[in-house]
């Protein structure tokens, strides 16, 4: 299945979040190896993007409740797994030389 999200395609889930998020993933979860600076700019630039998009968590909620409910089917299509009969054990009479 396909998903779409403003037009454009979403090929991994990387892809789903940036799309429904309209930013980068690394803005929100930073990067590995961030400086103390690079972490400061960061998080000034989330909270300057929430205060310009007050409704963009609830979008992004949205969103991917629409994805879950729109591929449920698939996203919960479990099989329960059995555990295998357990195996009997051969029993060797005798000393090992």
């Amino acid at each position: 299945m396909r998903s779409y999200i403003s037009g454009r395609q979403a090929m991994t889930s990387t892809d789903f979040v940036e799309l429904a998020l309209g930013t980068p993933i690394e803005l929100w979860l930073g990067e590995d190896g961030e400086s103390e600076m690079e972490r400061a700019a960061r998080l000034d630039a989330a909270r300057d993007i929430l205060a310009d998009n007050p409704g963009m968590p609830d979008d992004a909620i949205r969103v991917a409740a629409e994805a879950i409910e729109q591929h449920a089917a698939d996203l919960f299509n479990v099989v329960p797994l059995t555990p295998r009969p357990a195996r009997a054990r051969r029993v060797r009479k005798g000393a090992a030389a």
